[in-house]
């Protein structure tokens, strides 16, 4: 009996299958949906992966037949991608690769055995197959029992399957977080031992990779084996350096291991748990000691410009870079306010967050790993008063789009000034006094406008 969870995905591969079988080739269902499948977490829009004995000119050809459209980028890689019925897949001839010593494009080399081609993935729990349309499982390497044990292994000698393609390393720390394995102790010696070969990744496939991580329910045990190898200091050098020596004086914690914290503890949304990894790289190149003990003055500064460099090393797009660092620059922000939540100080928070600020409060809750409990509740519980006086306030004022209360257009009218900085200028004071007592009406605003200009060099210049 089929399980429910397959049936949909098996009405698109077997169509497919039999249009395979009608010319002598063979289709394998492979890869995630195969694993997700057994362990029960393949979802009805999952992409599908096939691997077939045919050669691309004939998957080609079969394809343009049936899928609604096909694209042919990875044609010379053995892959050709379609759609169909709004749902992506590939199907990649039987293929044994690897790359060269600097390559950073695998060799391909075609095979016709389902067992070739399953030797050469990443790792055993992505190397089962699914024989269509007879539906019998090939497990050549015990893929379904690491699945129950928890074990994370590769089909061939690690260092094999990770000369074969450097990344397979960081795409480890992705299955071991994200599946609860544990890497056998021959994967994790090649890993530390060929950290080095990940030179020949692209920028932008680490990236991925990372941001896959990123995004599992828990990624701390996929973090800890990343700095444990030292695979992390090939491309995020910035996070082992958090592993500041403990200091039995001054007692402050361990940032590298309150930062994992901070991840795990952040929702499953790239942008903040991308905040919350970068949220006090800062801290080692601001530390210091003092009568107070330690301290990290400007930290959050420091660590907004350099989770810039960093990101932009490993090429995120321009807007993402945007987002991170103010989110790190602001990740202190709550704590500056500690008298309580005037009217003011909430909208100054906002003005500053501006469309961050759900991600903001978001990072500064996961922030809190204290094991004091009452340390963590007080800080809970000061949250939840901002929470509360942000929707109060928003009900009486326009909160997430706080402007002064007259335009520039105003401003040189009344003044009868040209455009210019000292436009600027009175803009810049209407919108502090907005902040700082909120919304006024238009002849109150012209009244204090009048005010700020009396002292204004230019307005005693015309005198």
């Amino acid at each position: 009996m089929v399980p429910e969870r397959l049936r949909t995905t098996l009405e698109t591969a077997n169509e497919l299958a039999r249009l395979f079988e009608g010319a002598g080739a063979r289709l394998y269902l492979v890869g995630g949906a195969v694993r997700d499948a057994v362990v029960d977490r393949l979802t009805p829009s999952a992409d599908l992966d096939f691997t077939t004995d045919a050669l691309p000119d004939l998957t080609e050809k079969l394809l343009s037949g049936w899928a609604d459209t096909i694209w042919l980028q990875g044609k010379r890689f053995g892959t050709i991608g379609a759609s169909k019925s709004g749902r992506r897949l590939e199907v990649t001839t039987h293929r044994a690769e690897e790359y060269g010593t600097t390559s950073r494009k695998p060799d391909v080399a075609f095979s016709s055995a389902i067992e070739a081609d399953l030797s050469r993935r990443d790792f055993t729990i992505n190397a089962m197959a699914l024989s269509l349309p007879d539906l019998s499982l090939i497990d050549p390497f015990e893929g379904v029992a690491d699945l129950a044990a928890g074990r994370l292994r590769t089909p061939l000698a690690p260092e094999v399957s990770f000369s074969d393609d450097p990344l397979r390393m960081l795409r480890a720390a992705r299955f071991i977080a994200g599946y609860s394995m544990v890497p056998v102790p021959e994967l994790f010696e090649a890993a530390a031992q060929m950290r080095g070969r990940l030179d020949i990744v692209s920028d932008e496939r680490v990236r991925d990779e990372l941001d896959k991580l990123m995004v599992v329910p828990d990624p701390s045990a996929g973090l800890w084996f990343l700095v444990n190898t030292g695979l992390a200091e090939e491309f995020l050098p910035e996070l082992p350096a958090l592993a500041v020596e403990q200091d039995p004086v001054h007692r402050h914690k361990d940032v590298l291991a309150h930062t994992i914290a901070v991840v795990q503890r952040a929702r499953a949304e790239r942008v903040v748990r991308l905040a919350a990894l970068f949220h006090d790289i800062g801290k080692p190149k601001t530390r210091s000691f003092g009568p107070e003990g330690v301290s990290f003055h400007h930290h959050e500064l420091v660590g907004a410009r350099m989770t810039r460099d960093r990101m932009r090393a490993l090429r995120y797009p321009a807007e993402d870079i945007e987002k991170v660092s103010r989110l790190v620059e602001l990740h202190l922000r709550f704590h500056t306010y500690g008298m309580g939540w005037t009217d003011s100080a909430v909208r100054r928070y906002v003005r500053d967050a501006g469309d961050l600020l759900d991600q903001l409060n978001e990072l500064t809750r996961a922030d809190c790993t204290t094991r004091n409990l009452a340390r963590a509740q007080a800080l809970s519980r000061r949250m939840d008063e901002l929470e509360a006086r942000i929707a109060e306030l928003s009900e009486r004022e326009q909160l997430a789009a706080i402007r002064p209360d007259l335009d520039g257009q105003a401003v040189m009218a009344h003044l009868g000034i040209p455009p210019g900085p000292l436009v600027g200028r009175a803009l810049a004071h209407l919108l502090e006094l907005r902040l700082e007592e909120g919304p006024h009406s238009f002849d109150e605003a012209i009244k204090l406008l009048d005010a700020w200009w009396v002292g204004q060099p230019e307005a005693r210049s015309d005198r």
